[in-house]
């Protein structure tokens, strides 16, 4: 079997010491060289073409975003960042993302190898998953910019017009719905939202997403909240979203439960809590993601006659839930991360 090759780049010695102790425990994975600086990191990666890199955002003579930059544009590769658990740490791990590192890895304030054993298996986990990745996603994002802005005109669908818009989303999703929303127009019915991502970097990812957008986003809060047209609720990094429906209007609130999936928040239970009382007036989408979570639940919202949609294979950086929703007939449509904006809009707007 081949081995994953992987290249640590990382200006604290103890760090690497750590991250080749944990990788190198998986026999799938080589960490074939290290780096302290991206000069060297430059160097390496010519040499030894590594499958996947993990890199740190605070380095010296140049820092991680600009390295992952030089990356994206002249060789992407699948990249995981090292990523402090700060709201600096927040912004700028979210900010890589969409640059096009496919994950990252919080750092503990603490470097006690005792404090990364509960981590060891996840990031084993995040190196194996983004060894699969498309990566020319990334290029394709680089050179081509945001999608063009969806165009408002009068629908000839017969089918009902869809009152709400629940989206779920994984690995690349942070990319995708950016590109997604800047594409949308304020015109649209409330939209509920779960991307997987831990506590404290989902308050951010909802203000750079609002900024990038006509809609209003926000991270939904902990009382519950009435769902308003134009605006989009991105599911809280440590708490499931729920919907309900009281007449006309919609009502999003948090649920401290299990995960579900192995996901806290889960696409499947903010799926189910609408697959509830939905019906026809329901458009619910599957977007760029490792894993099946949102597949089951999408299935039901169809049995319940609500328009189901799927990113594809070409456009997704891991075609793994939106697989699964289309493997197991969950999924009505299957298109194009920037076919879905028109759509939506024709659909809805």
């Amino acid at each position: 079997m081949k081995k994953i090759k992987v290249l640590i780049v990382d200006d604290s010695q103890l760090i690497v010491q750590i991250l080749s102790s944990i990788l190198s425990a998986d026999p799938a994975i080589e960490v074939v060289g290290t780096a302290e600086d991206p000069y060297e990191a430059r160097d390496k990666i010519k040499t030894l073409n590594p499958d996947v890199i993990t890199l740190d955002i605070e380095m010296p003579k140049m820092d991680g975003i600009t390295f992952l930059r030089n990356i994206m544009r002249l060789r992407p590769l699948p990249v995981v960042m090292i990523s402090t658990l700060t709201e600096v740490g927040a912004a700028v791990t979210l900010e890589a993302l969409e640059i096009g590192a496919v994950d990252f890895i919080p750092k503990p304030k603490s470097t006690d190898m005792e404090v990364f054993k509960p981590l060891a298996s996840s990031i084993r986990n995040k190196v194996r998953q983004a060894a699969k990745v498309n990566a020319t996603v990334f290029e394709k994002a680089e050179r081509s910019g945001l999608t063009k802005k969806a165009v408002v005109k009068k629908s000839t669908n017969r089918r009902d017009k869809p009152e709400l818009i629940v989206i779920g989303a994984s690995t690349g999703g942070t990319l995708a719905l950016k590109e997604l929303f800047s594409a949308l127009p304020a015109q649209m019915p409330p939209i509920a939202v779960v991307q997987h991502m831990p506590e404290g970097f989902t308050a951010s990812f909802a203000e750079r997403l609002n900024a990038n957008s006509d809609l209003t986003v926000v991270e939904m809060g902990y009382e519950a909240t009435e769902l308003l047209p134009g605006h989009a609720y991105i599911a809280r990094g440590d708490k499931h979203m729920v919907l309900s429906k009281s007449g006309a209007k919609f009502k999003g609130m948090t649920q401290d439960s299990e995960p579900v999936n192995r996901h806290k928040p889960s696409v499947d239970v903010l799926f189910d809590s609408v697959a509830e009382w939905g019906n026809n007036k329901i458009l619910s989408m599957i977007l760029t993601g490792m894993g099946a979570d949102g597949a089951q639940g999408m299935l039901r919202l169809r049995n319940k006659g609500a328009l189901t949609v799927a990113q594809d294979e070409a456009s997704c950086v891991v075609w793994g839930m939106p697989r699964v929703a289309v493997e197991n007939n969950a999924a009505e449509y299957v298109l194009a991360l920037d076919k879905m904006p028109q759509f939506m809009v024709d659909r809805c707007a």
